[in-house]
């Protein structure tokens, strides 16, 4: 029988203040900060699950639904949300708080995709994965539809690059 193991036992909760030099011009957090913020608390949530190296196979898009300013915290919520043979998709929620009032905010919500890699670096099987609350339950049966979303998005990639071979 496949390992299981529960979602909350991947759940990240990752918190920074967002200073100075990770803001652009607007005194707003750097998009591509935010995205690494995402990809580190994604990727520490997948090697809390399967107890192996892992690498970033996909990120789906990020949408910037709020701004992030200067001085805010930036909190990040991460877990294995479905696995697949050595694949785990994991959703990133990003929540900003103004420190001084209190306000909060859903900032950006991403799902990405991370595979277990043995030490010669080829993909290794990792746990099923147990849902149990009501967002848990959601995320994992809507999770087999965006992988078919990836997978399509994923040949078309590989179309266009076959494209721009010999070019």
């Amino acid at each position: 029988m496949q390992e299981q193991k529960k979602c909350k036992e991947s759940y990240v909760m990752k918190t920074s203040m967002v200073l100075p030099p990770d803001t652009n011009a607007h005194g707003t957090l750097f998009g591509g900060k935010l995205m690494a913020y995402i990809d580190d608390a994604a990727a520490i949530s997948a090697m809390r699950h399967a107890r192996k190296n892992i690498v970033t196979a996909s990120t789906d898009s990020v949408d910037f639904l709020h701004p992030i300013q200067q001085g805010d915290a930036v909190c990040l919520e991460a877990f294995v949300t479905y696995t697949g043979r050595s694949s785990m998709e994991v959703f990133v929620k990003v929540i900003a708080e103004d420190l001084l009032s209190g306000e909060r905010n859903v900032c950006a919500m991403s799902f990405l995709t991370m595979v277990a890699i043995d030490k010669d670096g080829k993909p290794t099987p990792v746990p099923a994965v147990i849902p149990e609350t009501d967002e848990e339950m959601s995320l994992y049966d809507s999770a087999k539809e965006r992988a078919e979303i990836r997978k399509k998005r994923k040949k078309a990639s590989e179309e266009r690059v076959k494209s721009y071979e010999g070019k």
